[in-house]
């Protein structure tokens, strides 16, 4: 998956909320170090760094990290980006006393991996706190759709469920053997345009898994046929007559070392 595709920071915009939540249910100290696992564009890493963290910034998506820098300079603000992956990040053990992910760990293709670099870089006393989708609502299902009509085209086995890093149980499974203990909390997310159409165009021509599925779908003759499934989806979960709001929830876990 090539996450600097598009352009992800129209998507990012719209997820600036879930990172507000996340920095804020960190409470985090001035001068702690704090380590944004998948920071794309650097939402959480910003508002961290606002707050008085040393912050440093990873992700495998050398554009993004660009942009993020960007926008860290425009405001005067000091923030380490570097290129890496949740599993192997360019970190010395025992480097972050808060480790922030706002859904960026939940697309490691190695989630024990990830937990367990993740448990190098967190100093003896420190915390995570990472935002995971919970897999319900229409824009789940918009994209189970768009997913499962690649694999079909591809002659495919219908994709697996992505690990559940909203699950309680899983995640203990995940963090509990490194000394972590985990707490869950939930929260939704507003999505509004002024129309379906036009967001689902904003979606369609700026997220990188749109983008990685376009080619597949269109062809197969079969990107019509997913567009309008789609908009049918949306359609039945809109809450707004006049334009577009659909809820989506997803949960925030904080992890921390026990005593």
């Amino acid at each position: 998956m090539e996450w600097g595709a598009g352009r992800y920071e129209r998507i990012a915009a719209e997820l600036l909320p879930v990172a507000e939540v996340v920095v804020a249910q960190a409470s985090l100290k001035d001068g702690e170090r704090v380590v944004d696992v998948g920071c794309g564009t650097g939402n959480a890493a910003l508002l961290a760094a606002e707050r008085g963290a040393v912050v440093t910034g990873v992700d495998p998506a050398q554009r993004l990290l660009d942009v993020g820098a960007a926008t860290a300079a425009d405001r005067g603000l000091e923030i380490t980006f570097m290129l890496g992956e949740a599993a192997d990040m360019p970190l010395e053990a025992d480097s972050a006393d808060v480790v922030l992910s706002v859904f960026g760990v939940i697309f490691a293709s190695d989630p024990p991996a990830a937990a367990a670099e993740i448990d190098r870089v967190t100093t003896p006393e420190g915390r995570v706190l990472l935002s995971a989708w919970i897999p319900e609502g229409a824009i789940s299902q918009a994209v189970r759709l768009a997913r499962q009509t690649v694999a079909e085209i591809l002659d495919q086995p219908p994709p697996s469920p992505p690990f559940p890093w909203h699950e309680h149980g899983s995640l203990s499974g995940l963090f509990e053997p490194h000394g972590f203990s985990v707490s869950l909390t939930s929260h939704s997310l507003a999505w509004v345009a002024p129309s379906i159409d036009e967001f689902m165009q904003v979606e369609g021509e700026n997220h990188p898994l749109a983008i990685a599925a376009r080619p597949v779908l269109e062809g197969a003759g079969r990107a019509e046929e997913v567009r309008e499934g789609m908009r049918r989806i949306y359609e039945g979960a809109n809450e707004d007559p006049d334009a577009l709001r659909i809820t989506s929830r997803y949960a925030v876990a904080e992890i921390t070392r026990r005593a």
